[in-house]
């Protein structure tokens, strides 16, 4: 399984990116115990879970995140992303993608996830 986020960058506070997720190795739609996690490290800082879909598109965000960030996805392509509006210079972070199993999607960032990507640095300016 690889997972590829790609889409990071510079933007200004209150602007706007969307980050890309494409897994390979393995179809997310036939696999109902499994979701796709988003995750951000900061410098110094411990990771934490940003937001996660399942399967069936079920989504938990962590607070600091929910009104600003979702999580579409496309099956078909194999591909979720993190929509990621009303940026703030703390959203600065280097952003991962990864694939887990998980039981019950509201506490989906709190399980161990097996594969990650390489991670997309986002960088927001005040």
């Amino acid at each position: 399984v690889q997972l590829v986020e790609s889409g990071g960058g510079l933007v200004q506070a209150g602007g706007s990116l969307r980050l890309s997720c494409v897994v390979s190795g393995f179809t997310f739609e036939d696999f109902e115990d499994y979701a796709i996690g988003w995750f951000r490290q900061a410098p110094g800082k411990q990771r934490e879970g940003v937001a996660c879909i399942s399967r069936d598109d079920e989504t938990f965000y962590t607070d600091s995140v929910k009104g600003r960030f979702t999580i579409p996805s496309d099956n078909a392509k194999n591909t979720v992303y993190l929509q990621m509006n009303s940026l703030k210079p703390e959203d600065t972070a280097v952003y991962y993608c990864a694939r887990g199993e998980v039981e019950a999607i509201r506490n989906c960032l709190q399980y161990e996830y097996d594969d990650w990507g390489q991670g997309t640095q986002v960088t927001v300016s005040s």
